[in-house]
């Protein structure tokens, strides 16, 4: 359990949160009483479902209101991202000019840094199908008064909805982009996660609404493995919270892409199976995950409890991502006078200088040093299609990877990961 999770615990028995929820359908909670435990700014940040405490359940989420007052309740605050299946085929071409020295697209290290380039290369025109966009605020502002509907927990049950009113809550925009015909708003993450707080898009929407007569098109920006994912979105009902939908998906990079199935062949045929390493066999389904997590060990160690923090995750599924990265040679743990983090290893660095094309290919290449692995791709590569359950399951019990009441679970890390490779080429 985290610090938060124990803080929060103190204060739903404190303040008797569940059973105001139950009676009253919500219950407010100031700043001050939050400070009584933490500070409230670190008690209320919880971007993905996953990060949101565990006294919460699946049920409650919090939503700030004013600058000094939050609000619990029954409420159904985030979207799932879709799947990236076609990453590779949707992507354009997007160049920095030469003039620009100051710029290496190799170390694009914030979202900051990100939404700039995306911006100077052309990509949020490009995606826009507008010409000119230059970025015009960023930064917190107050949110102003509206007020909104938002559903219960479970999605899409209209008889579950709330109406909550924001006074001057505080905002925070990572890029608002303009030109005469619209006003963007970006919200950006270099981070993979599997969902997002629709509060980052709504909230900053609300505000602008109420100050221009343009149209608004808010864009969410995931910038991870030298690739720049854009999801447009709307508010078909500017009162209602969940009423968000996608308006379009496209995948940008600034280098080489184009990976074909010669590639990967020559890939397989070259590397040399090696020993099975002594460490927990995985069961980290996401593989873009595991890179995300390799690049942010980059910039520094780590322990589990920050990867949880950064990732959103349980801090069990940080020792997932973790034993992933291991299993690949790409992470280990050292022992140090702040305890023990997780470390970028001397082949994670090497691997991550190399540019996109040759970067995707030596993941290939790690994973494919496994042996379960490289008879698996053989399947994909010769046939064409994605191995079933069933014949990873079989593969693993025949090689004793790990126990049998694991099989089922980490077959589908296995399925996730050659998914991957098969994306590289889809």
């Amino acid at each position: 359990m985290s610090l938060i999770d124990e803080k929060w615990e103190i204060l739903f028995e404190k303040y008797r949160i569940e059973n105001e929820i139950k009676k009253n359908g919500l219950c407010y909670i100031t700043a001050d009483q939050i400070r009584e435990v933490k500070e409230p700014r670190l008690m209320t940040k919880f971007d993905t479902r996953e990060s949101l405490p565990g006294v919460f359940g699946k049920k409650i989420a919090i939503l700030p209101v004013t600058r000094g007052k939050y609000v619990l309740g029954e409420f159904d605050l985030y979207q799932d991202f879709p799947e990236m299946v076609s990453d590779i085929k949707q992507m354009a071409g997007a160049k920095i000019p030469d003039y620009y020295e100051t710029i290496d697209i190799n170390d694009i290290r914030s979202e900051a840094n990100a939404i700039n380039i995306m911006g100077i290369a052309g990509i949020l025109d490009d995606f826009l199908g507008e010409a000119h966009m230059v970025q015009t605020v960023s930064g917190r502002m107050s949110s102003g008064s509206f007020g909104f509907y938002v559903s219960g927990w479970k999605s899409g049950d209209s008889r579950c909805k709330s109406y909550l009113t924001v006074e001057n809550s505080q905002v925070e925009i990572d890029g608002g982009f303009e030109n005469p015909n619209v006003f963007s708003i970006i919200e950006g993450k270099n981070i993979v996660h599997s969902n997002f707080l629709i509060r980052q898009l709504y909230y900053p929407v609300r505000l602008w609404d109420s100050k221009i007569h343009k149209k608004i098109r808010p864009v969410f920006l995931v910038y991870s493995n030298n690739i720049f994912r854009l999801l447009e979105y709307e508010f078909t009902d500017l009162n209602d919270y969940n009423s968000l939908k996608l308006v379009q998906e496209k995948n940008y990079s600034l280098e080489d892409i184009e990976i074909t199935w010669e590639d990967l062949r020559d890939t397989w045929e070259k590397t040399v199976i090696k020993p099975e390493p002594e460490v927990t066999f995985i069961q980290a389904d996401s593989f873009p995950k595991v890179i995300s997590l390799t690049e942010h060990l980059k910039e520094e160690p780590m322990t589990g409890a920050k990867i949880a923090q950064l990732f959103g995750f349980r801090e069990r599924q940080s020792d997932y991502y973790f034993n992933a990265g291991r299993y690949l040679g790409l992470m280990e743990k050292r022992s140090g006078e702040e305890g023990v983090k997780v470390h970028i290893t001397p082949s994670g660095r090497r691997l991550l200088k190399l540019r996109y094309k040759e970067r995707q290919l030596e993941y290939v290449r790690l994973i494919l040093e496994h042996q379960i692995f490289h008879e698996l791709f053989e399947i994909l590569l010769k046939g064409h299609r994605m191995p079933e359950k069933r014949e990873i399951a079989a593969r693993m019990r025949e090689q004793r990877v790990c126990g049998e009441s694991l099989i089922a679970r980490r077959a589908s890390s296995v399925r996730g990961w050659l998914q991957w490779i098969w994306t590289l080429v889809q």
